[in-house]
């Protein structure tokens, strides 16, 4: 069991020991702890925070628990009940909320929760606001407020109806086109909140669905990160059904996993680079992703004519780089799409509608659409160190080694190399470098990944 704090938010196990998992009392002493800050940081009265989680079986103990802890720091709580992240970002400013609590561990089995913690523009905090909040919360520097005082928790139900309208009135979606094209679709909700506004938004767009794992009641029937080895169920339905492709999204609804009308997986990594050259098509401009996703995003954006700019691993860091580039797409090879023009979180609704109107637009078969871009593939490795070893030493190292190639030091060591590349990073909780690769083989990724494992050992030796 575990209790992780980070600057994001915190996030563990249910149940256990205090300090040591997500207890009750952890729960509250976080909540206060964002409460409080907003409280020191706005100088205003009559705070109000966005809150929504997904449909884990401890989703709503923990939400009551944040929210009331809230009210009993004066501030009020539009409460979104069962909701998604990306639809919690939006609620925040179209509710002129001063922050968003997302509660929700995204991926991660259905024993884990999180708060994840948002700004008043419903974009996650920055490092500096989540070393300040983790900081109030080691001290439990709290001020509670008396009881005329306390503030109310407002319901507000539909709000993932309001953020599928939000969707269907932007630009680049093609509603009717959508419609003509006459798609049938597979979906895999993993029983959370994306079984229930993936197939909402579909049937908007006139698209026949067909609902696998779409019952929100916490219980994931498989592991609920949407890679392959995971994705068999529906796979097989895809292809029992003559569907014309399958959507998988995560617990929270933040990253979308296509599957084509064989079965075949289209790449989480490439879910970005499709949404990105269709928008790209439409409205040439730049793009960013992170330092560890796919180089196809960059041949597609070369492709449009535009400039592709890598950020450190982390979808604050892209975030920050897409507004100092002023870019009009970007977001995560982990399925994550980040579209301005609606918001600046990763949005699998907005994905599902980009994705479908470029299919529509091009008349094309899922797989038809695959082979149309660069064939890359990844290799995920690391390598377990003694705590006594300097990492950051052994970095550098790599990079004298490597300094005639491109070599990026944004985050740990990325080296691109003419065919390929490697990413090297260092975990912040333990003696561990993790290693990324990308060729365009299998067989070269991982012959780049071994390579590089022998020399890090070559250079502790």
């Amino acid at each position: 069991m575990s209790l992780i704090k980070s600057i994001s938010g915190i996030r563990g196990t249910i149940g256990g020991k205090t300090g040591e998992n997500l207890t009750p009392l952890d729960t509250v002493k976080f909540a206060a702890a964002y409460g409080t800050w907003l409280k020191n940081s706005l100088d205003k009265e009559n705070l109000k925070v966005v809150v929504g989680r997904d449909a884990r079986i401890s989703g709503k103990m923990i939400q009551e628990l944040t929210m009331n802890t809230l009210t009993g720091l004066g501030i009020d709580v539009i409460d979104l009940g069962l909701s998604t992240t990306p639809t919690v970002e939006i609620a925040v400013p179209l509710e002129k909320a001063d922050g968003g609590i997302i509660l929700t561990a995204s991926h991660n089995p259905k024993e884990w929760n999180a708060l994840k913690l948002l700004n008043s523009k419903g974009e996650f905090l920055d490092g500096e606001e989540g070393a300040k909040i983790l900081s109030i919360a080691e001290a439990e520097d709290f001020n509670f407020t008396e009881v005329d005082e306390l503030g109310e928790i407002i319901f507000k139900e539909n709000y993932m109806d309001v953020h599928i309208n939000e969707v269907l009135k932007l630009n680049l979606v093609e509603v009717d086109k959508i419609k003509k094209a006459g798609f049938k679709v597979v979906v895999d909700g993993v029983n959370s909140t994306g079984g229930i506004v993936i197939p909402a938004l579909l049937k908007k767009l006139g698209v026949e669905v067909v609902e696998l794992y779409c019952e929100p009641n916490g219980h994931f029937p498989h592991n609920p990160e949407p890679l392959k080895e995971h994705l068999q169920d529906i796979s097989d339905l895809v292809v029992k059904e003559k569907a014309d492709m399958g959507l998988v999204v995560d617990p929270d609804v933040d990253r979308l996993a296509i599957i084509d009308e064989n079965g075949q997986m289209f790449g989480e990594e490439y879910t970005l680079v499709a949404c990105a050259d269709y928008v790209l098509s439409k409205t040439p401009g730049d793009t960013v992703s992170n330092l560890s996703s796919s180089r196809a995003l960059s041949d597609v954006t070369k492709k449009h004519n535009g400039k592709y700019l890598a950020s450190a691993v982390g979808e604050v860091n892209v975030v920050k780089l897409m507004k100092d580039s002023n870019a009009i797409i970007g977001g995560e090879g982990n399925g994550g799409i980040i579209y301005p023009e609606s918001h600046y979180g990763r949005d699998s609704l907005v994905g599902v509608a980009l994705f479908l109107s470029l299919l529509a637009e091009r008349k094309q078969k899922v797989s038809e659409l695959r082979k149309e871009y660069p064939a890359y593939f990844m290799s995920k490795n690391k390598i377990q160190l003694t705590p006594d070893l300097d990492v950051d030493g052994i970095l550098k190292a790599v990079e004298q080694r490597h300094r005639d190639e491109q070599v990026s030091t944004v985050d740990g060591v990325k080296i691109d190399f003419p065919e390929n590349w490697v990413h090297l990073r260092k975990s912040n909780t333990e003696p561990i470098i993790r290693i990324y690769t990308e060729a365009k083989s299998q067989q070269e990724a991982d012959d780049l990944a071994r390579k590089m494992i022998a020399e890090i050992k070559s250079i502790i030796a």
